[in-house]
């Protein structure tokens, strides 16, 4: 089995990739760190697939979005679910990803992010 803390490592770095603004601009790197078989169920309860994803994505405002509580666990040899809470514009999201290794790297293959009532700062953050 690889080394979980590099593993690990590889997933937070792709995540937080995926929340840059420069790398959520250009439909090409989004997709190199999307599997083909990608989906998300987003915060707007919406449906997404690899292709709708990295089109939408792409048109959306460049507002930074961080991340808090990263938290990695591996739910197979190739396989780990990192939660975590985003924070964009005052409001917060819970988020799941699902990261598995394919041939060429590590691919997201399923992403969730749940809106939570209230703003940044407030009571409810991922608890550990």
């Amino acid at each position: 089995m690889a080394d979980p803390g590099t593993d690990f490592e590889a997933v937070v770095a792709h995540e937080l990739e995926l929340l840059d603004p420069g790398v959520r601009g250009d439909p090409e790197a989004v997709r190199a760190l999307l599997s083909e078989q990608f989906t998300e169920f987003g915060a707007s309860g919406r449906a997404w697939d690899r292709d709708t994803i990295t089109t939408a994505i792409g048109s959306e405002p460049s507002e930074p979005i961080t991340a808090a509580a990263l938290r990695p666990v591996r739910l197979g040899a190739d396989a780990v679910l990192l939660t975590y809470t985003a924070h964009r514009g005052g409001a917060r999201t819970l988020r799941s990803s699902v990261w598995v290794r394919e041939d060429d790297g590590w691919r997201l293959l399923h992403h969730q992010g749940t809106p939570c009532p209230g703003r940044t700062g407030d009571p409810g953050e991922l608890q550990g």
